[in-house]
């Protein structure tokens, strides 16, 4: 898995943010503050409407993680979260994941985790520290493989800021 990452590597989907979904997460989290449901209390706050859970957008990136990049197996070790501006309900959403380190020998992933809205400006900001499933003996030879019969005459992995993973 590790090995097949590379710096600048990202993933990105698009995501709406219903009022169903806001009571959904309301509901199974508890946290009914009614800056998220009452549009009278949310008139007289700076923000004039309901807003989206802070955590609901945080937790955006999982889908992501879990199943598409690195994917199934890969485990959360850590989040931190920026939250730059209010998300409301029925805003469009991009949520998009890069490569930011790979630390190799610990198995670990340093992810930029970032959420845009539809005028591309960015809502939250943060870094993800993940451990991506540990690749099997078959794999690791395969990709071994891959590197020397294929990437003959291409400068080593770590010309690119990446470490190299042919001799390990």
């Amino acid at each position: 898995m590790i090995r097949k990452m590379q710096i600048g590597d990202s993933r990105s989907y698009q995501r709406v943010i219903t009022c169903d979904d806001i009571k959904k997460f309301g509901e199974l989290t508890g946290d009914m503050n009614l800056a998220h449901f009452d549009e009278d209390y949310c008139s007289k706050t700076i923000f004039k409407t309901p807003i989206v859970h802070g955590m609901f957008i945080g937790c955006l990136f999982s889908k992501i993680f879990g199943m598409e990049y690195p994917g199934e197996g890969t485990i959360y070790c850590g989040q931190s979260l920026k939250f730059l501006k209010p998300v409301y309900p029925g805003m469009q959403l991009t949520v998009k994941i890069t490569v930011k380190e790979i630390i190799l020998e610990k198995n670990r992933v340093i992810f930029t985790t970032e959420i845009f809205n539809n005028e591309g400006e960015c809502m939250l900001t943060g870094e993800a520290l993940m451990m991506p499933r540990k690749e099997t003996t078959d794999e690791k030879r395969a990709h071994e493989n891959t590197i020397s019969n294929h990437d003959q005459g291409r400068k080593p992995n770590h010309d690119r800021g990446v470490p190299d993973v042919r001799n390990t």
